[in-house]
């Protein structure tokens, strides 16, 4: 495992990032060093924006706002994974939890699909980025995920992909080994993971999906799990079984 320097702060910026570069912060992110951290001018900071790899910055009074003075990179961009994260929606607080995991498990896209017994229809984008990028800010990670806008199921299921393997997680599937069943996959495909709502899938959700090439149908052990505590294990599973656990 690479060695991570956790003890000094990280920070996410869109802007591009090269040596000797200025890079100016917004109000908040101003606010959070200045105020909240109660950094000083000269301290050294962490910044990526999912490009240009890890960098050393010092803190510097702006023209209006805080800026960074880029010193030099300390870590390369590396290859984002190919893992997209499927689920149905849940309520704000267990969503924010949800996002902030997938993040920290290698997740490359979080797509919000709409289902016949989904109990949410709307989803804050704006605040799913803000915990992706808050995850990946604490524990080291270059790339951020995708952010997809969320979908009804029937068109997922439409526009799907061949080649991307589906592991769908599904309540109603015999109590098997779940790394049994896993196995049989290759760690050189694009992979996906489904979660479904809080009130199952409906039959022909369940039938359609069974028809999809390449799908995995994956039991989660012989207990119901909430949505937020499923998506931890199941991506777990496989990043241990076919990701990049191995």
């Amino acid at each position: 495992m690479p060695c991570y320097d956790f003890r000094t702060t990280r920070l996410y910026s869109d802007a591009p990032l090269a040596d000797g570069a200025v890079v100016a912060l917004d109000r908040s992110q101003s606010h959070y060093l200045r105020r909240v951290l109660r950094l000083k001018d000269g301290q050294e900071i962490l910044v990526f924006n999912g490009r240009d790899g890890e960098w050393r910055a010092t803190l510097e009074d702006g023209a209006r706002q805080a800026a960074l003075h880029i010193t030099g990179r300390i870590r390369p961009q590396t290859a984002a994974g190919d893992l997209h994260y499927l689920f149905a929606p849940l309520k704000s607080a267990r969503l924010d939890y949800m996002v902030q995991k997938a993040v920290e498990m290698g997740v490359s896209q979080l797509r919000p699909v709409l289902t016949q017994h989904g109990q949410i229809a709307r989803v804050n984008l704006a605040r799913m980025r803000a915990n992706a990028i808050e995850a990946a800010e604490q524990c080291g990670i270059l790339s951020l995920p995708e952010i997809a806008a969320p979908v009804s199921l029937t068109r997922v299921l439409a526009a799907w992909q061949p080649e991307r393997r589906l592991v769908f997680c599904d309540e109603a599937a015999d109590v098997a080994d779940p790394l049994a069943a896993l196995a049989g996959l290759s760690r050189q495909v694009p992979l996906a993971v489904l979660i479904g709502p809080e009130g199952g899938f409906a039959a022909e959700e369940r039938t359609a999906l069974l028809k999809l090439p390449h799908v995995v149908r994956l039991a989660l052990g012989p207990r119901i799990l909430r949505a937020d505590t499923a998506a931890v294990a199941a991506l777990a599973l496989v990043q241990a079984v076919i990701g990049d656990w191995r």
